[in-house]
């Protein structure tokens, strides 16, 4: 507030002075309006450059704000009144920090001159450093080190067998013997090498079987390790996959003549209900095919909501309702989940299904 009010009285004396002399107004000139720092290494630190400038004007020069485009430009300027023919400075730094790749900032001068608002920019390109070993595996497994300790399989078609590979880096002074506590009965998990040897590395060879995961839709599971013989539960990788039906293979007459899922409604809201308080809801699934419809699975984002389709398999032309039942205890305020419906309909296996309602928590006494 101090600075704010040192500013104001100054450009109050630069007005009344140029008042009573009938002078002209200042003019900023700078020396160079750009610069640029070239490439440099991260580890170098701050950059500095320094923007010149002369009042070429005929009143004196006072800098309102000097603004940068961003956190990473730090400038600094001449607080005073420049007077005409006199010079000032503008130091700006950069700081590459975390900011690899190239640069191009701007930072704006506000003054009282003729041309009150003058843009200078700097520019360059960070060379990165080079990561740590703990910022290229940033994950411990025990005394192991990974990129991830999650194994996504994204998508695969039902009867696919898919095999990755999680890199594992020892970075201790002794050898690491890696083995397995609990594996899916759909996975296989081994370690290559089984000892990964001290500042060694290895990896992770995880097979995923489709068909004996026996599912449809989203499924994640962990793999357990037993690192040199512990039973430590930490020690462990998550596996997830979605898999999906292989519609690939049908004729052009299988799929005339394939199943249809159509659902009266797909969203529901229960709108406003007490905490702890259940509502249900009857969503109504028609197979519009001509060939079974079948639901291979109905899954809920969240254990509150209980679904209890009547039927798995509906015959072309019948209709079956899917019972969804929201429980609101622990819950408050806007609340929406979903329910994910997956039949062997090929144009349109998954089904979305949703529900919402505004849990009202009572008040006390």
């Amino acid at each position: 507030m101090k600075r704010i009010l040192q500013l104001l009285a100054v450009f109050s004396l630069v007005v009344a002075f140029n008042s009573a002399m009938g002078q002209g107004t200042p003019k900023i000139v700078f020396e160079e309006q750009s610069h640029d720092f070239g490439s440099f290494k991260e580890s170098d630190g701050v950059q500095k450059t320094t923007f010149n400038f002369t009042n070429k004007g005929e009143a004196p020069l006072v800098l309102s704000n000097v603004r940068a485009s961003c956190g990473c430009t730090t400038p600094k300027w001449t607080r005073e009144p420049v007077a005409p023919g006199e010079s000032g400075s503008i130091d700006v730094s950069y700081n590459p920090k975390n900011r690899p790749g190239s640069f191009n900032k701007s930072v704006t001068v506000s003054s009282n001159a003729e041309n009150r608002t003058v843009v200078l920019r700097i520019n360059g390109k960070v060379e990165p450093r080079e990561k740590t070993l703990a910022e290229k595996y940033p994950r411990k497994i025990g005394d192991l080190r990974v990129k991830s300790n999650y194994l996504s399989f994204a998508k695969i078609k039902k009867g696919e067998t898919v095999t990755k590979e999680l890199e594992l880096v020892n970075d201790t002074d002794k050898p690491v013997e890696v083995g397995f506590r609990t594996v899916p009965k759909h996975l296989t998990a081994k370690a290559e090498p089984q000892t990964i040897p001290a500042k060694g590395k290895g990896k992770l060879v995880v097979t995923y079987d489709s068909d004996a995961a026996n599912t449809f839709g989203f499924a994640s599971h962990r793999i357990y390790l037993s690192l040199d013989g512990s039973n430590n539960y930490k020690n462990s990788v998550g596996v997830s996959a979605t898999i999906e039906e292989d519609f690939s293979k049908l004729s052009p007459e299988e799929l005339a003549n394939a199943p249809v899922a159509n659902f009266n409604e797909k969203s529901v809201d229960f709108g406003e209900m007490n905490q702890g308080d259940k509502k249900e809801h009857t969503f109504t699934l028609t197979n519009n095919g001509k060939t079974d419809l079948i639901i291979r699975r109905v899954r809920s984002s969240c254990g509150c909501t209980a679904v209890a389709p009547s039927k798995k398999v509906i015959a072309a032309g019948e209709t079956a309702p899917i019972k969804v039942t929201f429980d609101s205890r622990g819950k408050r305020g806007r609340q929406s989940k979903s329910i994910t419906v997956i039949t062997n309909d090929p144009k349109t296996p998954t089904s979305t299904l949703r529900i919402s309602s505004q849990v009202v928590v009572a008040s006390a006494g």
